[in-house]
């Protein structure tokens, strides 16, 4: 996968901290942002996915093993 140069504005205090955070993982700035944006893109995709995926099934509905309905809203809700 081909890899493109991006500059990114961060407040003073946040970099601060990346860069810190960056230390105590043991990579560089640069990789720490990279792995958490691409981690935040893929993170949507899986849930694009699992949504499509949940939208499906309830169209197809769920069997629930009735085959026939013998009784009526009333029957079951005796007023």
């Amino acid at each position: 996968m081909s890899r493109k140069n991006v500059t990114l504005t961060l407040s003073e205090d946040a970099l601060r901290r990346a860069r810190h955070l960056a230390v105590e993982r043991g990579v560089s700035l640069s990789k720490l942002l990279s792995d958490s944006l691409e981690d935040v893109v893929l993170r949507g995709d899986r849930y694009e996915k699992a949504r499509r995926r949940a939208l499906e099934r309830m169209k197809r509905g769920v069997k629930l093993g009735v085959t026939r309905i013998s009784w009526t809203r009333d029957d079951l809700h005796e007023r």
